[in-house]
């Protein structure tokens, strides 16, 4: 950057004090300039980011609420009383399928979550332009920066959400990042705190092994049991999230495969039965520990 802020003295040699400026396009694409004012379609070209980024670093920038209660959603949904988000796409990446879902449940609140904040601010830009044509879309939608892995108690109450999507997630390969990926035992359980009774959980990956990895760690938790595709035939939620997300298209255009799974949340009844009798010992102390 400083060999491009170099001043007219250093450029041309004169005496000239006044510091030069670049043209246009090398201040947007600096951060000087907004690339397009609130209301324009935003150009994905100038919001290229790394595809993924470490989220368990502690360095990641995100403002959060002590707790659900503080948090003020009425900015981010303006003109809507008392939102409650219902529907929460994970890693939204440029938000193709938070777009399709507001509009095929206009009547549901749909928050997106990306922890790249140049990403993040694409999708803004991109529900902001849908707000302001001449039949407004996308009010129900949109999108705020944070870490998905850190903070989802800080914004939500147990039980508030109805459905969670976690659309082509980083599949971190190497043995040792695998506690990095969005889908874990322990995340598992913080989903289902989250999830209402009878929630759904939607993943999808192009990568075989992480959809396997998926299967297998949301089959092995209580909360969770998986819906029968066969029961999913015409599901227009499925529908968009192998159509309508970038990813989706991406793989798509390549002639790859994309690899899903749906999950219900359990009650709770259900998932404390189960757990005493995957945990006899445990239930045993328990009751000795209540009759005392």
């Amino acid at each position: 950057m400083a060999d491009i802020l170099e001043t007219h003295e250093s450029r041309s040699g004169g005496s000239m004090k006044r510091p030069w400026v670049p043209p246009k396009f090398v201040q947007e694409a600096l951060g000087h300039l907004p690339l397009v004012e609130d209301g324009q379609h935003p150009q994905k070209r100038f919001y290229r980011s790394r595809a993924h980024c470490n989220p368990l670093s502690h360095n990641d920038a995100c403002e959060y609420p002590p707790h659900p209660g503080k948090m003020n959603w009425s900015v981010l949904y303006p003109g809507l009383t008392d939102p409650v988000v219902r529907f929460l796409d994970v890693g939204c990446g440029f938000g193709g399928l938070t777009v399709a879902l507001s509009a095929l449940f206009p009547d549901k609140i749909i928050l997106a979550l990306e922890i790249r904040a140049k990403v993040c601010e694409f999708v803004r830009l991109r529900i902001e332009e849908m707000r302001k044509e001449a039949s407004p879309r996308a009010r129900n939608a949109a999108v705020l920066k944070t870490n998905a892995m850190k903070y989802l108690p800080h914004f939500f109450r147990k039980g508030q959400l109805q459905k969670i999507f976690f659309c082509f997630p980083d599949p971190h390969f190497k043995t040792k990042n695998h506690r990095r990926r969005i889908v874990s035992e322990r995340l598992l359980t913080e989903y289902a705190y989250l999830l209402q009774e009878g929630g759904i959980l939607y993943a999808i990956t192009d990568v075989e092994e992480l959809h396997q990895w998926h299967v297998a760690k949301l089959s092995e938790h209580l909360s969770f049991e998986r819906v029968p595709e066969e029961t999913l035939a015409g599901d227009v939620t499925v529908t968009a999230i192998t159509r309508e997300t970038e990813e989706s298209k991406k793989v798509e255009r390549a002639g790859g495969r994309k690899y899903w799974c749906v999950f219900r949340r359990r009650p709770d009844a259900v998932v404390i039965n189960a757990s005493r009798r995957r945990w006899p010992v445990w239930s045993s102390d328990e009751e000795k520990h209540e009759e005392e």
